[in-house]
């Protein structure tokens, strides 16, 4: 991509501005088109950039006329524009797989339904306490492609998101990570589990011999889709429930092996973050290091040091004997499982939101076994009570966060949790999860 493109990028979200910015660091001509209206601070970074923009329209006879497009995640594939574009047969790619092309140093991918954000923040942290040249970037926070735009790095430790992967050509990991596979955002995939995973497991399309695939082997949906999917590059598993040759498991003393050249023991009590799941990001966090060849001293003080990231089963005060953890981030039922079952104290759980065709019946005997109360806070909650009414010994709603805080806070004695995991998105009542775990944070300090 020598030459001088004339380039469009539709969206103007973090993904949008991030390519824009690189697109005219590169020296091509950049027009940025969001159909909605753009934040006032993107708005004002784009102004400072001299990025020409429009917002809250898209000119189609302009956008068609580009040589390359870059659309941002969020836009699904079937909006009219982007069929009009696939007629056309201009060259359309995701933020990511432009990053990609323009990217100097080292990419750890990592994509999953869950664990995801957590695994990312783990690599980054485990890169950064080896000394290593790290940038944290993707489905995080920061675009990979402002990020490059603003200086190289040696290594990327990017999450990506199924739709950030939907339109990669060439977009080649040296190492990926499949934390697993369960449904969520099928209704952007036709309502098919068989295409979600697929867009899941495209991070692994270009990767070859030279390359590092790591995956569960314990998560029964990788393996499905796994069996009929080729794989070229190297092959590394993690594993609670079973040995394995290459990777990473648990042996029966409760001692963590990276079974990696020289083998890492570590014992799971160690581990800054407790919880099956958790265990599971150490794992992948630690093949990954290994495999970049970091110390296995730095790989352990990593793991010991880690600190749990916002809205993640993050432990906000203790009050009074009662804990409140915000996990506002699960935004499915997987999610929720994870939370529940991380679980050693009698749980307060705060749900709802807005139902993505959720299929609560996974968490039933978790909430059997460990939660006193359940607290549903959305404007329909009818399929939380038709699901845990009997199972939960109390079962009621909430008009807003704060009440529902007020409420667990009553109900509560010490040495119980109040846990805040919604298993469904936030859109009824908050901005996003964000601003539904900040809330949560807000009203638990004002007890």
């Amino acid at each position: 991509m020598n030459r001088n493109l004339n380039i469009v990028v539709l969206g103007g979200g973090e993904s949008g501005l991030g390519a824009a910015k690189l697109a005219q660091k590169l020296g091509h001509s950049v027009f940025l088109s969001d159909r909605s209206s753009l934040s006032a601070e993107n708005r004002q970074a784009l102004i400072e950039s001299n990025i020409d923009f429009e917002e809250g329209q898209h000119s189609e006879d302009r956008i068609l006329g580009a040589d390359l497009i870059i659309k941002s995640p969020g836009i699904p594939e079937k909006t009219p524009l982007i069929q009009k574009i696939r007629t056309a047969q201009i060259e359309l790619i995701s933020e990511i797989e432009f990053a990609a092309r323009h990217c100097q140093g080292t990419i750890i991918a990592i994509t999953g339904t869950n664990g995801k954000t957590t695994v990312t923040s783990m690599v980054h942290h485990l890169l950064e306490t080896a000394g290593k040249n790290v940038a944290l970037v993707g489905n995080i926070g920061t675009s990979f492609a402002g990020s490059i735009a603003e200086g190289d790095h040696d290594y990327y430790a990017l999450e990506v998101s199924s739709f950030q992967l939907d339109d990669i050509i060439h977009f080649k990991p040296h190492i990926a990570i499949l934390t697993n596979i369960t449904p969520d955002h099928l209704d952007r995939y036709n309502n098919s589990l068989d295409e979600y995973a697929a867009a899941k497991l495209r991070i692994s399309k270009n990767q070859d011999e030279k390359d590092h695939f790591i995956y569960c082997v314990d998560d029964a949906l990788t393996n499905k889709y796994l069996q009929d999917y080729p794989l070229r590059a190297q092959q590394w598993q993690l594993s609670l429930e079973q040995s394995v040759d290459n990777g990473a498991q648990i042996n029966s003393d409760g001692i963590l092996q990276i079974i990696i050249n020289q083998q890492l023991d570590m014992d799971i009590n160690e581990l800054a973050l407790q919880g099956k799941h958790n265990t599971y990001n150490s794992m992948a966090s630690g093949v990954a290091g290994r495999l970049l060849n970091i110390r296995k001293e730095a790989i352990r003080e990593s793991l010991a040091s880690f600190e749990s990231i916002e809205h993640r089963l993050e432990s906000v005060l203790q009050i009074y004997g009662i804990e409140f953890i915000n996990d506002s981030k699960a935004t499915n039922v997987n999610s929720t499982w994870y939370a529940l079952e991380s679980m050693q104290k009698p749980t307060i759980w705060i749900a709802g939101g807005v139902d993505k065709g959720n299929d609560y019946s996974q968490l039933a005997k978790l909430v059997g076994e460990k939660v006193k109360a359940l607290i549903c806070l959305g404007t329909d909650n009818s399929k939380l009570h038709a699901a845990f009414e009997g199972l939960a010994p109390m079962v009621i709603d909430a008009a807003d966060m704060d009440e529902a805080v007020r409420m667990a806070y009553k109900m509560g004695d010490k040495g119980d949790a109040v846990l805040l995991s919604p298993a469904c998105a936030s859109f009824d009542l908050f901005e996003n999860y964000e601003d539904r775990g900040r809330q949560f944070k807000n009203a638990v300090r004002q007890l």
